[in-house]
């Protein structure tokens, strides 16, 4: 499945507290953390870049988000409940905790990442790509997906309830321990393996 790359002209190497200062986060490349607490809130990041930057003391408020990159960076706990997120591409990351309840989320990758505890309640999902990345415990609530791909993707604990997957392949996944209502589970794509933890799911007993 092909998703939309970030899109990334001209983009100049600044200081987070210098774009805080600005309230300018457009076409910029950050690369060192800021050693003070900020509070960023009711702006764009729009083609950005954020390498190995940790958000732990960086509040990000009513932030939408249009053709950035994370790489090695730690949103942890960073809440975009209701926000835009749109070829957005997250590498190497840690996300725990993070919030995207009611959001719409499209032209999305997450690579490699650390993802445990995330929330998608109630979004709207298109176009998104998930590879190699640990997503134990995600939460997906009646969440409205179109085009969804997993690779080598750890769903330990996972929920999918009201969420339509038919024809989302699983085959390459640790699903061992996810969790299914009816609804969510009709026509998923599996290997004969994955089949076992399935049919007991549904109370089916083999001999």
């Amino acid at each position: 499945m092909k998703v939309v790359k970030p899109k990334l002209n001209n983009i100049v190497e600044k200081e987070l507290i210098d774009a805080f200062n600005d309230d300018d986060f457009s076409n910029c490349s950050f690369s060192k953390n800021c050693d003070k607490e900020l509070v960023i809130k009711n702006t764009n990041f729009d083609s950005c870049v954020f390498l190995g930057i940790d958000f732990s003391n960086i509040q990000l408020i009513d932030i939408d988000m249009y053709d950035v990159i994370f790489d090695k960076c730690d949103l942890s706990n960073k809440i975009f409940d209701r926000k835009m997120l749109s070829r957005v591409v997250f590498k190497d990351c840690k996300m725990y905790g993070t919030s995207f309840i009611e959001s719409s989320i499209q032209n999305i990758e997450f690579n490699n990442c650390r993802t445990r505890y995330l929330n998608f309640s109630d979004s709207r999902m298109k176009n998104i790509n998930i590879n190699d990345s640990d997503f134990s415990d995600v939460s997906f609530f009646n969440t409205e997906i179109k085009n969804i791909e997993f690779k080598n993707v750890k769903l330990n604990n996972a929920e999918f309830l009201r969420t339509k997957l038919e024809g989302v392949d699983f085959s390459t996944c640790d699903i061992s321990t996810t969790n299914y209502d009816y609804y969510s589970l009709k026509g998923i794509v599996v290997d004969l393996l994955q089949c076992q933890s399935l049919v007991g799911m549904l109370g089916v007993k083999v001999k």
